[in-house]
C-alpha cells in the first residue's frame, strides 16, 4: 500500500457538505462529500480514525488520521475488493 500523505483534523467534520454513506463494513463507514474535488475517492471513518482513498487510477491512500497500519491495510483490501461498487456509487452520486 502506498501512502501519499497524512493529515490532521477530521474531514468528516466539514460544515455544510453532504456525506452520503455508500458502504458499511464492520466498524468502517465509507462515504463521499458532496461538492468536493472531481477525482474519484472515498472517505472512511470509524471510532478510532478517518482516511481518504483514491479510487483511480488505482486504490491509493491519500491521507489518514488515527488508523493503525493494520486498519489501513484492511480498509485498502475492502476498497480494492469493492472498487467497482464504490466507483458506480460515485458515478450515481456525482453524475445523477
Amino acid at each position: 500500500m502506498r501512502h501519499v500523505a497524512s493529515a490532521g483534523p477530521s474531514e468528516a467534520s466539514r460544515g455544510g457538505l453532504m456525506s452520503p454513506t455508500v458502504l458499511r463494513v464492520g466498524p468502517f463507514r465509507f462515504f463521499f462529500f458532496s461538492r468536493e474535488e472531481i477525482r474519484p475517492h472515498v472517505h472512511v471513518e470509524a471510532a478510532d480514525g478517518e482516511a481518504k482513498f483514491w479510487l483511480e487510477p488505482d486504490t491509493e491512500l491519500a491521507r489518514s488520521h488515527g488508523f493503525t497500519e493494520r486498519d489501513l491495510r484492511r480498509i485498502w483490501l475492502i476498497i480494492d475488493e469493492r472498487r467497482t461498487e464504490l466507483r458506480d456509487a460515485w458515478n450515481r452520486h456525482f453524475e445523477g
